[in-house]
């Protein structure tokens, strides 16, 4: 009768182990993605000619870009960001093809609180004079509350006109945010032309985002009623 053998033991000597030595990346992330292109997302040619006479620098000095911040946010405030997050609330998409990040969902963050800080600045503005009513024929009056006075004021037209791109770009360039921001025109010679307005206006509103998600919504309603609305001449009433 035939037994079955016991299953062999698969042995391995020590000195048949070979030593793991870690591998080193291929491509060593020396600086922040904000301070350089990520390696692997450039190409090792252009696909594209360079445009003659479109060349266009940006700002590289965290120094200036501290400055701007003080004047945007107030003294003291260039700590209040990180410095990954100051340099990405003022990089445009259009800038190094937004291989280092772009301020696009910060702006929409913040175009959020600066329409909702407007629209509060409308209804309960100290400026807002009772509308009148004319005189009803049969003797009926509206019904009055002082919550809802000044509310016929908030309309679409009125906002958009209290904070269009042109005053916020002009508010902006008194900071000196456009000494700052990195983004690429289609044509350096007409900044106008090439969307100089609206590039400054999402930079603006993506300050306003950032300090909204590392500092909290208080702090940044104090900072548009007090550094984008109140330069505009929109103040909210007590």
């Amino acid at each position: 009768m035939n037994r079955t053998s016991p299953p062999r033991l698969f042995h391995i000597s020590s000195s048949s182990h070979a030593e793991y030595v870690p591998q080193q990346p291929k491509y060593p992330q020396e600086q922040p993605r904000w301070q350089q292109t990520p390696p692997r997302m450039a190409a090792p040619f252009r696909s594209k000619p360079p445009v003659d006479d479109n060349d266009f620098a940006v700002n590289e000095d965290p120094v200036k870009l501290d400055r701007v911040y003080e004047k945007v946010l107030g003294r003291g405030s260039d700590k209040m960001l990180t410095e990954e997050v100051k340099w990405l609330a003022v990089t445009h998409k259009s800038f190094d093809h937004g291989r280092r990040g772009y301020n696009d969902r910060l702006c929409f963050l913040g175009r959020r609180i600066v329409e909702l800080q407007t629209s509060l600045a409308l209804v309960h503005g100290s400026s807002i004079e009772p509308t009148h009513v004319p005189q009803d024929a049969y003797g009926r009056e509206p019904f009055k509350h002082s919550a809802l006075q000044g509310l016929d004021t908030l309309t679409e037209e009125n906002r958009s006109i209290s904070t269009n791109k042109k005053r916020i770009a002009q508010l902006g360039e008194r900071y000196g945010l456009d000494t700052v921001m990195r983004w690429k025109p289609r044509k350096a010679p007409k900044l106008k032309e090439s969307g100089f307005e609206v590039v400054i206006q999402q930079a603006l509103y993506a300050i306003v985002g950032a300090v909204a998600l590392q500092k909290g919504g208080q702090v940044a309603n104090d900072i548009v009623r007090e550094r984008i609305l109140g330069p505009l001449g929109l103040h909210q009433g007590q």
